[in-house]
This record gives C-alpha cells, structure tokens and sequence, in this order.
C-alpha cells in the first residue's frame, strides 16, 4: 500500500488579526497544525487533524472548514470545559505579524492545552488504520507547554514510529503560549528551549525560521543543525521573503523565493509553504538531487507568497491550480 495521508497534530484557534490602524479586529480560522491539514486538502492531499476545540462557537467554525475541505476528523476532540482559544496578532507596517497575548476565557484553560490521550487510546484500532495508510505526521512544538496535550503527542509519537510513519516537526516558537499557560508560566526561558531541543530529536523533518534556528542552535546552517540532533532530521530554514537554506537527502543548498510588492498578511505564510512542501514529497517523491528539491522549494514557497496576498492563513491558501498558474508565470 502507497502510503499518501498526512496527519496534522495540535492547535486550532482563532487569529484576532488587528487592522492597519488598530482600531478594529478581524477573526480568522488558524493555528498551525489546523492550517497545515486545511493547505494540504487544497494541494489534493489527504488529511487527518488531531486536536481539541471548545465546544463553542468557534469550535462549530472550525468544523464546518474542515468539512468543507474533506479534512477527517475522526480524532477531533471537542471539549465542554475549555473555550477555543483566541490569539490577538498585531501587524506592523509591513504586514509581519506578531503576538499580544490572548483574548480571556471564562474557563480554567483553553482547549488546545487539553488534548486527551485517553480519548484517542479509546479509537486506537482506527488510528492504527489511519497510520498504515499515512506518510507523514506534522506537529509544532506548543502542545509541549501542557503536560496533558504534551502527553498525548509523545504517545502519537510512539504510535507512529511503529508504523514508520515520517515525523514532521514546525519549531514554531510562540513564547506567549508557555507565558500564559498555567502549566508552564513557572517554566524559565532556558528550560522550554531546552525541552524543545529534546523533542526535535523525534523529527526526520525539521522546518524552523531562522531566528528560531539563532536562538535554539545558536547556528543557521541547515546541516550543522541536523547534525546535533538523532536523527540527523532534513533541515530546512525559512527566512521570510529572503532565500530559504536547507540540506535534504545529504545534499545542502539556498533556493530563491519569489517575491511580491502586494503582502498584506503573512499570517500562515510558514504553514502553506510546510503545507506545499510535504505536497510535493507525496506526490514526486522524496527529491534525489539538486534540481528535485529546487522544485519543491519553489513550490512551497510560492504557496507561502499566495497565501501573504490577503488576510487570514486559511481563507488565503491556494489551491494547487493557482500554484502551478503562478509557476507557470515565472517561467514564462
């Protein structure tokens, strides 16, 4: 059996996303793990999201989304004592985003922190299924800031190992997360990126921005980060609009991004070009030389520059058609 699913695990919240002036706020669907399952569906990929939503309003978005898209959520967990959690992302004037803490809660905690073992040993026999017909499995590293969800993906880890299924890991470093979780606010900075460091041992993919790359390894060459850990993971480090530096399959290089004067939100940019890339390993092949992986990038890339053309990570990805058109453009 070709194995040619990708499971998605962890956050689905919403990006409160301020307007230019600040004065006004709009909602979008997003978190990670949520947009990577949701950017695949829309590169003809099949998808499997594993998370927890509030049994809220915006848990009923999300649901109806992943239905639209087909994502399957036969391991979704909606939760009565929990609210969706709701991020509040300012932009600067150049549409680049950043985070200022989160909307409050009537409740104890949100529900991306409480994302139950339990629950999925309870489906085991259908996630068994799910893993022998799945490639990859892509998860970022906030789940690890709750003792609850940070179980729950060491236990999916362990799961999937056993059926050799690829580990995808989106450093995705999002301090404000560990500063308001009453798990780990107690937790010093060095500790979490500590923690961090020992859980992309687990990757054979590891995708991290730049500054990410700075402050965990002290180092923004690809091979030498993969060399520091186990698995001696495929690197790829991501820099914005600037070229992107990676080393896969035991080869190293830097691939050019395509560029656009029109950004307005890069909101989810990182997720679709994750998105983009893991598409074009499934559908090609794991790249064997220079020129395969040059293609991929560039694929994921322009993704990425597709999905800054408008407000909100979700509603912005591109399908595979406006990839390939957009291509087809710089070519021509």
């Amino acid at each position: 059996m070709k194995k040619k699913k990708v499971i998605c695990i962890g956050e689905a919240l919403i990006d409160r996303i301020r307007n230019k002036s600040n004065q006004g706020f709009s909602d979008f669907l997003g978190g990670a793990p949520a947009n990577v399952a949701c950017a695949l569906r829309k590169l003809k990929i099949n998808s499997i999201f594993i998370g927890s939503l509030g049994n809220d309003d915006y848990g009923k978005k999300f649901i109806t989304k992943f239905n639209e898209l087909d994502v399957n959520l036969e391991f979704l967990q909606l939760d009565n004592n929990s609210s969706t959690r709701v991020v509040n992302v300012g932009r600067d004037q150049f549409g680049d985003r950043f985070f200022s803490g989160f909307e409050e809660s009537s409740h104890s905690c949100f529900a991306d922190e409480v994302l139950c073992r339990k629950l999925i040993e309870k489906e085991i026999l259908n996630l068994e299924k799910s893993f022998q017909e799945t490639k990859y499995m892509v998860t970022g590293t906030i789940l690890l800031s709750s003792p609850i969800s940070a179980e729950t993906i060491f236990f999916l880890l362990e799961q999937a190992k056993k059926f050799e299924v690829k580990i995808v890991i989106d450093l995705n470093w999002r301090e404000v997360f560990w500063d308001h979780s009453s798990f780990s606010s107690e937790i010093s900075k060095s500790a979490r990126v500590n923690l961090i460091k020992k859980f992309l041992n687990h990757s054979n993919v590891l995708k991290l921005a730049k500054e990410e790359a700075i402050l965990f390894f002290e180092d923004e060459t690809p091979l030498r980060i993969s060399e520091r850990l186990s698995n001696n993971p495929d690197v790829i480090i991501t820099d914005g609009k600037n070229p992107v530096a990676w080393y896969i399959n035991g080869l190293q290089g830097i691939t050019e991004t395509p560029t656009s004067q029109k950004i307005v939100d890069t909101t989810g940019a990182g997720d679709a070009f994750l998105a983009g890339l893991i598409s074009k390993l499934i559908s090609s092949g794991y790249p064997s030389n220079e020129l395969e992986i040059e293609d991929c990038i560039k694929f994921a890339s322009v993704c990425g520059l597709l999905t800054c053309l408008g407000e909100g990570a979700i509603e912005q990805q591109p399908y595979y058609e406006n990839v390939n058109k957009f291509l087809g453009s710089l070519i021509s």
